[in-house]
């Protein structure tokens, strides 16, 4: 059973939007037929497709997705930066799915993490406090059972943890740092992508520092304030300077080898949840990455 509560930045959604965007449903028309087939609750009681939702309201869903058997920690592309009994710092590999979706419905890095000891939150993403993108390399912190998974997710909501990435962009940015500040929300025309022009537009605020300029690109330090869906990627595009490799925001970039966007977690800094203490987890640029870096600065040095 899926279990979620309408956060207030979601009141006014219609009951089929809102299960829509959920990832583990697919849909929007997926979420019509659960609902026809007597398969949601709201605060316990069954509701239309139609029903407006309020802040708060529980909503219960009698048919997740079909959970598999966690696969063996070596089929997932995942090294531990950190580890005690109480949480876990994964480096991500890129190509791996954070958790259970349409079309992923195994070999995720939250059922390999189940053998772990991962636990809290959803039941079908056990342990998951935040997650990267699919091409998206990285650390990624993930709890050990329900008490510090609450306290890992309002730290995130209260900015207490320190989410860090490397990018690669495309051309030259005016400012060697700043701040983009673009509510973003479900691209009106493409489902699967986020935009600032949303009709239902969430707050998001990217900082970023100049780390490298190359002749036709730029490294940048990246900083999460928000951490919405896709949000460095759409804040990035929106400005002018896209992630290269990025197959939904960004241009292509052949002549630097990238099968994916150049977009790696590097660096997380947070306190711990039980004992207090400071801990940070940094993460070195993996292969694919270096080997474009290296690519863009012989470009720059003309050899």
């Amino acid at each position: 059973m899926l279990q979620t509560t309408v956060d207030p930045s979601e009141q006014g959604k219609r009951l089929d939007s809102y299960l829509g965007e959920r990832p583990e449903v697919g849909s929007r028309a997926a979420a019509q037929k659960l609902i026809e087939r007597d398969l949601v609750r709201v605060d316990g009681r069954p509701r239309q497709k139609r029903y407006v939702l309020q802040a708060g309201e529980r909503i219960e869903t009698f048919e997740a997705p079909a959970e598999a058997p966690a696969p063996p920690a070596g089929d997932v592309a995942f090294d531990i930066a950190y580890e005690d009994e109480h949480l876990l710092i994964v480096d991500k590999g890129a190509g791996v799915v954070v958790h259970p979706a349409p079309g992923h419905r195994s070999g995720t890095l939250s059922q390999a993490l189940a053998a772990r000891g991962a636990a809290g939150g959803e039941p079908w993403r056990p342990g998951i406090v935040h997650r990267l993108d699919k091409d998206t390399s990285g650390l990624i912190v993930v709890a050990k059972s329900d008490t510090v998974h609450r306290a890992l997710q309002e730290a995130i909501r209260g900015r207490a943890i320190t989410r860090e990435y490397h990018a690669l962009v495309g051309g030259h940015l005016n400012a060697r740092s700043g701040t983009i500040d673009a509510p973003i929300g479900r691209d009106r025309r493409r489902r699967t992508a986020i935009s600032t022009s949303s009709d239902k537009p969430r707050a998001a605020r990217t900082h970023f520092e100049e780390v490298e300029r190359l002749p036709s690109s730029t490294l940048l330090n990246v900083r999460l304030e928000t951490g919405r869906t896709h949000q460095i990627r759409v804040h990035l595009e929106a400005i002018g300077h896209p992630v290269l490799g990025d197959p939904t925001y960004g241009a292509g970039a052949a002549r630097l080898g990238l099968r994916r966007q150049f977009l790696h977690s590097r660096r997380l800094q947070l306190e711990h949840p039980v004992t207090g203490a400071p801990l940070e987890a940094t993460s070195e640029l993996p292969e694919d990455l270096s080997a474009a870096l290296e690519l863009a600065r012989v470009e720059q040095t003309g050899a």
